[in-house]
């Protein structure tokens, strides 16, 4: 299967999930209590007002001609107002996104990087003290909470000793990397440990296959097999992970954004929960949702080009 039929059957098996996402989003909105119209006009509103502005939003029309609405002012980049901020959603989301995106790809590149040298170490060492010591700082890692690490952190490195700022966002490129530190070597403690484990296994797995042990009769080098053969076949399982984690990264990132202040969509999500900004909450789950469909997506693709078995 060439590659343009493997895109294009990816994407047509999306179109059933982008639907279940605009139902989840839209339907996720009429099962908060309250009433929107009411906490815009304030309790003091006059049942003529209110109706009015219900008539206005379209919130009078069944419930079936507001989830076509809704989604026509989706496909259109409209995701509706800010209850609080009485801006548009989309203005908030494209605010506040790339404070979350560049601490996601603050925390890869601190965790790749270590992944690989220790999964690789581990691997060459299976059963000696070098495996079993990064075995239990794994184990240690995927145990202990990042929100105690983030409390941790900010506290000594932060309060005690003054090495870093233990709020905001900063200021330019250097300004950003000295702000979200902390943030990053918290989360990073988290996810290196998952995907050394996952790596590590994979590792271990293929230097047993059969097309290992031919290639050593054949007299090529150990370093070759290992560096051509085993470490490109066992990076697959731990992409499609990667793919999920980075996802969950996006998310979940609210931990260490309302730990260390960090204004990204998690503290959005949250004071918007809070304060019942009831199209925020909207908007932000359905871009959450297409963030995890277009990863594990973009995931699919990559996995197909360096293994095209995958696509068949």
């Amino acid at each position: 299967m060439n590659s343009i039929t493997f895109i294009g059957r990816r994407l047509l098996q999306i179109v059933p999930v982008l639907i279940g996402i605009s139902l989840v989003s839209f339907f996720l909105i009429m099962m908060i209590p309250g009433d929107p119209v009411r906490i815009v006009l304030g309790p003091r509103a006059t049942e003529a007002a209110v109706a009015a502005m219900r008539q206005e939003w379209g919130l009078d029309r069944p419930i079936w001609a507001q989830y076509l609405s809704y989604v026509g002012n989706t496909l259109t980049g409209d995701l509706g107002q800010s209850l609080k901020f009485r801006v548009p959603v989309l203005d908030l989301v494209l605010q506040y996104l790339p404070r979350t995106m560049f601490l996601v790809a603050y925390v890869l590149v601190l965790s790749l990087p270590a992944t690989i040298l220790m999964a690789v170490i581990a691997a060459r060492n299976e059963g000696r003290w070098p495996d079993q010591l990064i075995r239990v700082i794994s184990i240690l890692g995927m145990t202990i909470p990042v929100f105690w690490l983030g409390v941790l952190f900010a506290r000594y490195f932060g309060v005690k000793l003054g090495w870093f700022p233990v709020s905001g966002y900063g200021e330019g490129f250097v300004d950003h990397l000295h702000h979200l530190f902390l943030p990053a070597v918290s989360t990073s403690l988290w996810l290196a440990p998952l995907l050394t484990r996952n790596l590590r296994a994979a590792l271990i797995e293929q230097t047993e296959a059969d097309y290992v042990a031919a290639s050593r009769a054949k007299g090529l080098p150990e370093g070759y097999i290992f560096r051509r053969h085993i470490l490109r076949n066992s990076v697959l399982p731990t992409l499609n992970l990667l793919g999920v984690m980075i996802a969950f990264l996006i998310g979940g990132s609210v931990v260490v954004e309302i730990v260390y202040a960090v204004p990204g969509l998690g503290a959005l999500m949250v004071g918007s929960v809070l304060g019942r900004d009831y199209f925020v909450i909207q908007g932000l789950t359905l871009v959450y949702a297409i963030a995890t469909v277009a990863i594990t997506l973009a995931i699919d693709i990559f996995t197909a080009a360096i293994d095209p078995r995958t696509s068949e």
